[in-house]
């Protein structure tokens, strides 16, 4: 599509409602790719943090994995609903609202001085964090659409490449002494900034209502390809949960780096996924979203292997390097093809897969420590290894993608 829309208001559509849009495809790329890199910079702000939350609560494995069942815990809260606002609202007016709010819950983690305060403040931290992620994965999928080519995975490349940012940010300020209080507000007023100067250049809906999707159940429950596209899912976001959340830890209790030099494995993970995913376009075209499915599959197990027969810091980091490039671009293909499923609205469908995949998230972390409590760090990963293989066996099973 050539880039010459920049004077035009352009109609396309989503969830059958029509988009209104003012902005160049180039333009519509930028800003939905800018609120995925703040996303992914919140959220790389806190998950570098862990270790830090581990040693000053002095919490074990298993005490540390149930506080961590919190902020799944309320991202499955708001999946009742997240897709009917943003239906309703429509994509950007939900990202306005509930970017900020995003931001500003990530301070509030900082305040935790105790575990079940922590676990409070990871509830609202991931009730806001999935109200946004609903809202902006729908306007990733209008976004791939109005700019007709397969972009799906570069816009959580973004989220990738601002994971690897936060990451970086952090093990900086960590070295430099820096307050988490003042570190996560330095990262929110970031956030909040991206929003006044993105949130223009989004995709409008029509706010006129749509008689179809007012007449649509509250939630419906997820069928055919939809269940087989959140099992892949779930898989997938299993291995990046451990990885997000347990990655500083492996590396400090089971590789045996010092506590400041910990944050190095996710790094070294965050930049294989995000370089993975901004390969997606190039990849899909070349092997297939199927056959892509399958290879990242097989990547994830070698990977997962190879850090926990072997975790010295350079087989770990190759390790870890491969498990990146593995679940780079399992979620985003994922999304792209539940939300372009004919039968159910964009917004819905991705949040039927979505209420299967983020179940990952929700017994993920605990299941990592308990394990680890009973046995070891080493042996948990061992097991998530085994989700790699289970994608690469469901998506034979999958009929009509390529």
């Amino acid at each position: 599509m050539e880039d010459n829309t920049q004077d035009k208001e352009i109609l396309v559509h989503q969830e059958n409602k029509p988009v209104l849009a003012q902005s160049s495809p180039k333009q519509v790329r930028l800003a939905i790719s800018a609120f995925y890199f703040m996303q992914g910079v919140c959220f790389a702000s806190w998950a570098s943090r862990i270790p830090t939350f581990k040693a000053s609560m002095g919490l074990n494995d298993a005490e540390l994995g149930s506080i961590l069942f919190a902020l799944p815990a309320g991202q499955i809260i708001t999946m009742f609903f997240s897709a009917k606002l943003t239906t309703h609202f429509g994509s950007k007016k939900m990202l306005r609202a509930t970017a900020p709010l995003y931001a500003i819950a990530l301070t509030f983690l900082a305040l935790a001085t105790a575990g079940w305060q922590l676990a409070a403040f990871l509830v609202l931290f991931g009730i806001t964090g999935n109200l946004c992620n609903i809202a902006l994965n729908t306007q990733g999928v209008a976004g791939e659409n109005y700019y007709g080519k397969p972009i799906m995975s570069s816009f959580h490349g973004a989220w990738s490449i601002g994971n690897l940012t936060g990451a970086l940010i952090a093990l900086g300020l960590v070295n430099l002494k820096l307050g988490m209080y003042t570190h996560f507000w330095i990262i929110a007023l970031i956030s909040l900034t991206n929003v006044v100067l993105s949130s223009k250049k989004l995709l409008d809906h029509n706010p006129k209502p749509d008689t179809q999707t007012e007449k649509t159940k509250f939630f419906t429950m997820p069928q055919g390809i939809l269940v087989l596209l959140g099992i892949i899912a779930f898989c997938s976001m299993a291995t990046e949960g451990t990885m997000f959340d347990w990655s500083a830890i492996y590396f400090e209790d089971v590789v045996k780096l010092p506590h400041n030099k910990a944050i190095i494995g996710y790094a070294s993970f965050m930049f294989m996924m995000a370089s993975g995913r901004f390969l997606g376009v190039y990849l899909i075209g070349k092997f297939g979203r199927k056959n892509l499915l399958q290879i990242s599959g097989a990547i994830i197990s070698i990977g997962m292997a190879l850090a926990v027969i072997f975790p010295n810091i350079i087989v770990a980091i190759f390790g870890f390097m491969l498990i990146g490039l593995g679940v780079s671009s399992i979620v985003p293909m994922v999304y792209s093809i539940a939300g372009n499923n004919k039968k159910v609205p964009a917004g819905k469908a991705i949040t039927m897969v979505s209420s299967i995949g983020y179940f990952a998230f929700l017994f993920g972390p605990p299941l990592i420590g308990y394990v680890s409590q009973l046995s070891s760090l080493r042996y948990s990963f061992g097991i998530i290894s085994v989700f790699g293989l289970l994608i690469t066996f469901l998506i034979t099973k999958i009929k009509g993608i390529n």
